[in-house]
C-alpha cells in the first residue's frame, strides 16, 4: 500500500448498506469519508454498522452538512467527480495522491450545478445502455481502487 491522502466524498447518501460498505472500503484503503448534506439515514442505523462491520470505528469520517462546507474542508484538492455523463474513463485519469473522488447519491446523483463546475475533471465507469447506473458501493470500490493503482506505479 501506498501513502496517499485520496478521499471518498458522498453526496446525500440514501442507503446504509451502500454507505457501510464504502467505509469499509475506506478504512481497507486508508481513505478517508466524506458525507455531504442530509443523508437519508441515521449514522447508528444498524444496517450501516453492519455493512461496515466492525471497521466502522476505524473509519476516518467527516460529516459536512453542506456542499460549500465540503469545498471549504477539502480546500484546493482536486475534486474528481464520478458520473456517466463525465468525459473521461476512469482507467484513463492521471490521479493525485490528495485527490478527492465525489460520487452522487443512488437515485439522482449529483446536482446539475456540480455537475457543470465539475465536469471537466470527471470521470465514468463505462456500461451498456441496459442499466441506468452501477451500484454506488461497487463504484467507489472500482475507482478507488484505480486511483490507488494508478499511484502505486507511478
Amino acid at each position: 500500500m501506498i501513502a496517499h491522502t485520496i478521499s471518498i466524498a458522498l453526496y446525500q447518501p440514501e442507503i446504509p448498506a451502500n454507505t457501510g460498505n464504502i467505509g469499509r472500503v475506506c478504512v481497507g484503503t486508508g481513505s478517508d469519508l466524506y458525507l455531504i448534506g442530509k443523508c437519508g439515514f441515521l449514522l447508528r442505523d444498524r444496517e450501516i454498522k453492519r455493512a461496515g462491520l466492525d471497521y466502522w470505528d476505524k473509519l476516518i469520517l467527516h460529516r459536512e452538512p453542506t456542499f460549500e462546507s465540503f469545498l471549504a474542508a477539502v480546500g484546493k484538492r482536486r475534486i474528481i467527480i464520478v458520473s456517466k455523463f463525465a468525459p473521461t474513463t476512469y482507467w484513463d485519469k492521471e490521479y493525485r495522491a490528495d485527490d478527492v473522488l465525489l460520487f452522487g447519491n443512488e437515485s439522482s446523483g449529483l446536482p446539475d450545478a456540480v455537475h457543470t463546475a465539475y465536469r471537466s475533471d470527471g470521470v465514468h465507469i463505462p456500461m451498456t445502455a441496459q442499466i441506468r447506473s452501477h451500484n454506488l458501493a461497487n463504484s467507489v470500490a472500482v475507482v478507488c481502487y484505480e486511483a490507488i493503482r494508478f499511484l502505486t506505479k507511478a
